[in-house]
């Protein structure tokens, strides 16, 4: 089954163990509906994407691919 898997947890790790909370404040998320995203249990709007790729100065499709 396709899907769309993410780096996110990876990121935040890398950028000094940002929380999950700390993420979803940046980018005006809940930190339950980050760590939906993170479990690939929810896919995020394309503007929260872009919005999570920016915090973490990265291109859309180093934290977001599409898995088939």
């Amino acid at each position: 089954m396709a899907r769309v898997v993410n780096q996110v947890r990876t990121l935040r790790f890398l950028a000094g163990e940002m929380t999950q909370a700390e993420l979803g404040e940046k980018i005006g998320l809940t930190r339950q509906t980050i760590a939906a995203i993170e479990q690939g249990k929810y896919s995020p709007s394309l503007e929260a994407a872009f919005r999570i790729a920016q915090v973490f100065g990265k291109p859309l499709e180093e934290v977001f691919s599409w898995e088939a």
